[in-house]
Parts: structure tokens; C-alpha cells; sequence
């Protein structure tokens, strides 16, 4: 399911009052105008994180900073995990459910980026100001929000920030996060982005090194024997070939490709960066199966081509796989960001399939979405990225509702998000 949903599922009347009760609540309407009057210096806390560099796999420094933030504004338990996630816990006020909150900590840009701010026209331009500076931002107001309005949850809050959402970082934040925990039914991240827009599918991929390996030698001299460089153009134009079905969409990509040293010269190696995807899981396993095999008559034709006994040799190393994950437009989880998103005045849009952190829950089987922080923004992953904090506090304010709906408002609301009982 790639293309953005035009047929939503009919909110269920429970989900409808629970929004009900929830808008008309003092302290929830306390809670959103500390929201809207917290968004300058929402701002500025974004701006102090994102010039702390973050590449994927460097990820420390902003992880202590955001460690000791979680601990002034309350959290409990806070904590750095073995690949770098920095959680805690706002506990809740009885046997309700545990709801993850978070952001991620790295950024696309190697380190000696200049990531320091500049305000412009009202805009503010800084690699990495919208991704994810802005979901980091987000998650600390919500934390203030909720002790300045003396909010109290059913369920808990595990909230903080994952490390790897980016790139060849290969969601290991969020992988780890669900390989120590058994305690998690629901999953909420945040990301740059339309408050009114949802996303609910994951787009999964799996990414390869491929190698080709030989002897080499001068392009006249040694002419005669196997050549990675060659073996390499085989398998690209057998990758071209694919035919991968329309849908569910799959997708294939040849990235980055390197080898040889001279113009005659018979390459010692040639390789490249393979991206697969789909939206779906078994298309996704299919199309890695045909491109391995793929690989190996890559391989065996030039091999066969020359017919000596020098050989090409093929290594192909897995440098990434995030799974894929699809649920029901009327689960329960999505359709409390959707009541969150009408009470604010706003018609919610089911996205289309995308690749974030909550690829993993959803592949479990756990109800995840991935929410945008609020604020315009633009030029993502590029040194031109910007954001413009006009009205930001809505995306803001569309979590915290969707978070109270998912784990109840304290003598208010129950929660909407079921306890997993296998994990109690």
C-alpha cells in the first residue's frame, strides 16, 4: 500500500468519547496552551540540539545531552542502553498500558558538517534542524506539558531517543529497544512534518555490499582473464531486468558503484551498494531471493566467458534490513491520531508507506505510528534544510492528544490501548 489512503475506516463510538471527554478536560486544555505559549522555547531547544553533531553511529554526544534533559524535566530510570538509546519512564497510575514516545538522535551529515543555526525570513536553516531536531524537541515540551497541566496517565510513558533510524544505521536503535524490552503495546514516533498527516505502514529494504574479486593485470598484457569491473556491469544489468510488481510497490536501486585504478587496467576489484524495497514483507524476500541468485550468474558468466583458470569471486554482505510492516486503518492506534487530529480542527490524512523507526513495531504486530512534530520544513537532508516554527506547537499538540487517547487520562479516560497480556 503505497499511495495515501481515500478510504478511512468509521471511528468506533468508544474512541469517539474518550476524544470527547478528553477535549472538554481542564487539564488537557491546560496542557495545549502550554503547548502553544512553550513553542519559542520549543524552538530554541531544537536549535541547541541540532548544532550538536550527530552522525549515525555517532550519536554519544547528544545522547548524554538528551539523557541529562530527560532527567531535570522528571523522567525515571533514565537510562543509556548497549548501542546508545536513551530511555526512561513517566510512570502511569495503575495496570494500563506502556506507550513508547520518542525521537531519533543521529542525522544523515558526517561530522565537520557546519550544523550551527542561522535565522532568515522568519525560517531557521541548519542541517538537521527538522530531522529529526524537531522530534527530539517535541518529545522534551510534551514532558513539560504534562507536569505543568498535572497530567496523570493510566499507562506509562517509555520516552526518549533512539540512536541508527538513519541510513545504513539500519533502525538498530529501535531493534535494540525491542529486543531488551517485553513490557511495549504501543509505539509512537516523531518525526519532522504536517501534523494532520499519519503514518501507519512501513516501507522495508534490504541493502547490500556486493564484491566482485580478481587478479587483475594490464588491460593488454593479461587480456584474457575475468574482470570484476565487467562481472559487476553484468550483474547491474540483470539488477535493470527486474521485473518487481507495481503492487504492493518494490522497488530496486543500484547506488554507489567503485573499482579499478587506470583506463588500462584490468580491475582487482569492482563493487556496489544494492538498495531493495517494498511494502510489503514477502515481496520484499522475494525480490532479494531473485537478486542473490542473480549475483552468482553474474559471477559464473564472466567466469565462463574467458574460461581460464584465473576466477572473479562475488561477496555479498547484508549491510541492511528493515523489515516491513502494514496494519488496518482502523486499528485502535490509528484511530486516535485521527480523533486527536479533528479535535484540533484538522482533516487527518493517512500517509503512505514510509521506512522510520516504527517499521520494526509494526513488523511485530505492535501498534506504531510515526507523527509529524509540526512547523513547515524543507530541504531535508541537505545542507539547505530549514524549518519554520509558525504554529509548530499544533504537531505539538496533536501527539499529546493522541498519547492521553492511547493510555488514558488518570480518573478521566482508560486507555484505548490494550495491555498486551503475554507480556504481563
Amino acid at each position: 500500500m503505497e499511495n495515501v489512503e481515500q478510504k478511512t475506516a468509521a471511528i468506533t463510538e468508544k474512541v469517539e468519547q474518550v476524544y470527547k471527554k478528553l477535549a472538554q478536560n481542564g487539564q488537557v486544555k491546560k496542557a495545549l496552551a502550554f503547548l502553544k505559549e512553550d513553542n519559542e522555547a520549543t524552538t530554541e531547544e531544537q536549535i541547541e540540539l541540532t548544532e550538536i553533531e550527530a552522525p549515525t553511529f555517532e550519536e554519544d554526544e547528544k545522547g548524554k545531552w538528551y539523557k541529562k534533559r530527560l532527567v531535570e524535566l522528571g523522567v525515571q530510570g533514565v537510562s543509556t542502553d548497549e548501542v546508545g538509546n536513551v530511555f526512561g519512564v513517566l510512570p502511569g497510575s495503575g495496570n494500563g498500558p506502556s506507550l513508547v514516545v520518542c525521537a531519533h538522535l543521529d542525522t544523515v551529515f558526517p561530522r565537520g558538517t557546519n550544523v550551527k543555526a542561522i535565522r532568515k525570513n522568519g525560517l531557521i536553516y541548519a542541517p538537521g534542524i527538522c530531522d529529526d531536531g524537531r522530534g527530539l524537541a517535541v518529545v522534551l515540551t510534551i514532558i513539560r506539558a504534562l507536569t505543568a497541566a498535572g497530567i496523570k496517565t493510566e499507562g506509562d510513558l517509555i520516552i526518549g531517543a533512539t540512536v541508527g533510524e538513519e541510513g545504513l544505521g539500519d533502525l538498530r536503535g529501535v531493534k535494540a529497544l525491542f529486543d531488551n524490552r517485553q513490557d511495549i503495546d504501543g509505539f509512537i514516533s516523531i518525526e519532522p512534518g504536517d501534523p494532520s498527516r499519519i503514518t501507519y505502514l512501513g516501507t522495508g529494504s534490504k541493502r547490500f555490499n556486493v564484491l566482485f574479486t580478481g587478479p587483475g593485470g594490464h588491460s593488454f598484457g593479461n587480456f584474457g582473464i575475468p574482470s570484476p569491473i565487467h562481472a559487476l556491469g553484468r550483474a547491474i544489468a540483470k539488477i535493470s531486468d527486474l521485473q518487481p510488481p507495481a503492487e504492493p510497490k518494490t522497488t530496486f536501486n543500484v547506488g554507489m558503484i567503485k573499482g579499478g585504478t587506470s583506463v588500462n587496467t584490468i580491475a582487482e576489484t569492482a563493487e556496489m551498494l544494492v538498495d531493495l524495497r517494498s511494502n510489503s514483507q514477502e515481496e520484499l524476500e522475494i525480490i532479494e531471493s531473485k537478486f542473490l541468485h542473480l549475483m552468482e550468474q553474474a559471477k559464473e558468466e564472466e567466469n565462463a566467458r574467458w574460461n581460464v583458470e584465473s576466477q572473479v569471486s562475488l561477496q555479498i554482505e547484508k549491510v541492511g534490513d528493515r523489515p516491513a510492516g502494514s496494519q488496518d486503518n482502523d486499528a485502535i492506534i490509528v484511530q486516535a491520531a485521527r480523533c486527536a487530529t479533528s479535535v484540533l480542527g484538522f482533516e487527518p490524512i493517512l500517509d503512505k508507506a514510509s521506512s522510520t523507526d516504527s517499521n520494526v513495531p509494526i513488523h511485530l504486530g505492535i501498534p506504531a505510528l510515526t507523527l509529524g512534530g509540526g512547523g513547515e520544513g524543507g530541504g531535508f537532508h541537505t545542507l539547505q534544510e530549514y524549518y519554520n516554527p509558525t504554529d509548530g506547537h499544533i504537531g505539538a499538540q496533536k501527539i499529546l492528544l493522541t498519547i492521553l487517547g492511547l493510555v488514558g487520562l488518570e480518573q478521566v479516560t482508560s486507555s484505548l490501548l490494550e495491555k498486551n497480556k503475554s507480556k504481563c
